[in-house]
C-alpha cells in the first residue's frame, strides 16, 4: 500500500460524480486489489477503504514482490516503501 495526498488534476477530480467524489485533504492509498476477473492495483481514498477481516491470504500476483511469507494473519513488509 503507497499512501500520498490527492496529486490528480482538477479535471480528473471534477469527472467523478459529486455524490462519489472523495474528499481531496485526505490520503490517497495504492492497493493491491481483485475482483472476479483481474487483479490490478488499486487508487482508493483513505474514506473508501474496507477492512478485510476474514483473516485468509491474500491471492494478488504481486504480493511476493513487496511482502513475506503470510504468517499469523499477516505479511511482513519486505521493505519500507516510503
Amino acid at each position: 500500500m503507497w499512501i500520498q495526498n490527492f496529486p490528480n488534476t482538477d479535471e480528473w477530480y471534477g469527472a467523478i460524480p459529486e455524490e462519489a467524489r472523495p474528499v481531496k485533504d485526505q490520503p490517497f492509498y495504492h492497493l493491491l486489489a481483485e475482483n472476479d476477473q483481474s487483479y490490478y492495483i488499486a487508487y482508493v481514498s483513505e474514506q473508501n477503504l474496507i477492512a478485510d477481516i476474514s483473516g485468509d491470504p491474500v491471492d494478488h500476483p504481486d504480493i511476493e514482490d513487496i511482502f513475506g511469507p503470510f504468517e499469523n494473519g499477516a505479511y511482513p513488509l519486505q521493505f519500507q516503501l516510503n
